[in-house]
């Protein structure tokens, strides 16, 4: 299976249980919150169908019924028919990116003035769970990169926590240079590399 969106296994269970009308097995490929599709493989011991494009949908009858071919479904319909699940859905997350001083676990003057702007997002949705992800550049070796991409991902959770962000819900993890958001060759100073993530759900 590839790529897929939760939203279609939710949208299944939930037309299940909730005595609508026709086929029972309903699978429809939505995109995800960002406008991209992927695809599903859909199958049972009768055989498989691939869904490749968004609003296409597939009915399974029974286990010795193969998957009926994919179909396209007007956008309006799906919403019609699952609007119990789109009413379920949770918030996409919301994506900040801060950017750091060289060598440095210190966030850049632009980049502080949006740690209130995080701080507002954290608590109107209510969230869960925030992530917090420290990066470099190339510049300097892969061990010491490491280290300041953890310290970078704890001074920011540290300006959230004394922000009022519980703690408990703050996650840190550091990537060194491995996930470099602009691709360069080694020991090359760039200033879009040294980052850290805040991912808000």
């Amino acid at each position: 299976m590839r790529k897929t969106s939760l939203i279609v296994f939710v949208w299944v269970v939930l037309l299940q249980t909730a005595g609508c009308t026709g086929p029972k097995n309903l699978v429809v490929l939505v995109p995800d919150p960002d406008g991209s599709t992927g695809s599903i493989s859909v199958s049972n011991e009768a055989g498989k169908v691939l869904i490749e494009a968004p609003y296409h949908l597939t009915n399974i009858k029974d286990r010795q019924s193969v998957p009926t071919p994919p179909a396209a479904m007007e956008k309006g319909k799906v919403k019609a028919i699952f609007s119990m699940a789109l009413a379920a859905q949770p918030e996409p997350p919301v994506h900040f990116l801060l950017y750091m001083e060289k060598g440095s676990p210190n966030l850049t003057a632009d980049s502080m003035a949006q740690i209130s702007r995080i701080i507002d997002t954290i608590r109107t949705r209510n969230a869960h769970s925030v992530s917090v992800i420290g990066h470099t550049d190339t510049l300097g070796d892969k061990d010491t990169n490491l280290k300041l991409s953890a310290q970078r991902a704890d001074s920011v959770s540290r300006l959230l926590i004394e922000k009022g962000v519980d703690a408990e819900k703050i996650e840190t993890t550091s990537h060194g240079e491995e996930n470099p958001l602009v691709k360069t060759g080694d020991n090359v100073s760039e200033p879009r590399n040294r980052r850290v993530e805040v991912i808000v759900r």
